[in-house]
């Protein structure tokens, strides 16, 4: 090993002192003994276990969500290849029939009928329910604190209540006899609806329903639109408005973009939940009258516990899988160029 010292002298501008500064270079040939030996450790300075411990964390709930969801899935998946009804289920018989059970259902006027029906309502819906949480989000930006907690109380208290009592309560408030809407628009002078049947058509009937579904949906909406307004620096605002824009121009040019990414993962929710919404249709009237509000699961439960045809019940409920999946293909491709963005 060859070790070279060289003093160099240089003048400060500022003070007229010498500084001398000392360089040492080293040049290392061979494996000596000054060679410093290679770390054990990655070169992310992570251990193995600090690496791999936020997947062990994750796992008894991935288990479990596979367990819970996973087999049951699958089971369907199964059921609908069979040609299971009441004879196979007693004598506990398996019959495979191949893709008879969807080719049968593809090829049913009904089934796309209800596919048609459950599209329009969900989308309809979903529309509903984001116009108005975004309104009461902003509503709730713009209280003072009084106001803001007895709106959220109101709000929560909606949110919380369990679907099979919210929907008894909205069948007293829709009933023929005794109802209090009934009552009410009778007292405001529209005496023509004093025992009108809410649920005797289709459109009366999925007008309470839509009415039940964005009820329940709102406060979810409203307190996410909220949260996401607290991100917004107020100095956006008074730009705006010292630029003289009005209410909506500062939602087009300053609300909206910023909250882009809430309204596309919370638009994404409320599809998934609003399309397969089947509690509020089966209790109020199953899918009636006359079938005229039967949706896709109301479809799939009819026809499978309903009727006893197991296997068809099953691949309705599969194409429901399928045809939300490509409903929601759009979504997943602007969440993720939304993710790449970021």
């Amino acid at each position: 090993m060859a070790v070279h010292s060289e003093r160099v002298q240089t003048q400060s501008p500022t003070s007229g002192k010498a500084a001398v500064a000392t360089t040492e270079t080293s040049a290392h040939r061979g494996g000596g003994a000054g060679t410093p030996k290679k770390s054990a450790r990655p070169v992310d300075g992570r251990s193995f276990g600090s690496r791999f411990a936020p997947y062990l964390l994750l796992l008894p709930a991935t288990v479990a969500t596979v367990a819970l969801l996973g087999w049951p899935l699958l089971k369907t998946v199964l059921v609908s290849f069979q040609n299971l009804n009441a004879r196979q289920l007693v004598q506990h018989l398996t019959e495979w029939n191949g893709f008879e059970n969807y080719t049968e259902q593809l090829s049913d006027p009904e089934f796309w009928s209800v596919a048609g029906r459950s599209v329009a309502f969900t989308a309809l819906n979903v529309f509903l329910i984001m116009v108005g949480g975004s309104l009461v989000g902003l509503l709730l930006n713009r209280l003072g604190k009084k106001m803001r907690l007895l709106l959220s109380i109101g709000l929560l208290l909606a949110w919380a209540m369990p679907v099979v009592a919210a929907t008894t309560v909205y069948t007293w408030l829709f009933e023929t006899r005794f109802g209090v809407v009934n009552w009410f628009l009778d007292a405001l002078g529209w005496h023509s609806m004093a025992t009108f049947n809410w649920t005797g058509s289709q459109y009366s009937t999925f007008f309470v329903i839509l009415l039940l579904l964005v009820w329940g949906s709102i406060p979810f909406v409203a307190f996410n639109m909220y949260a996401a307004l607290t991100t917004i620096p107020k100095e956006l605002y008074e730009a705006a408005r010292m630029d003289g824009a009005g209410a909506v121009k500062i939602f087009t040019s300053v609300v909206f973009p910023n909250l882009k990414p809430f309204f596309l993962a919370t638009t994404f929710l409320e599809v998934i939940w609003i399309f397969k919404a089947f509690t509020q249709i089966y209790a109020i009237k199953a899918g009636g009258p006359d079938g005229l509000t039967r949706t896709l699961p109301i479809h799939a439960f009819l026809e499978g516990n309903g009727r006893q045809h197991y296997g068809t019940g099953s691949a309705i409920a599969v194409l429901t899988i399928l045809m939300l999946g490509v409903l929601m293909a759009y979504y997943f491709r602007i969440i993720l160029k939304q993710e790449d963005e970021l």
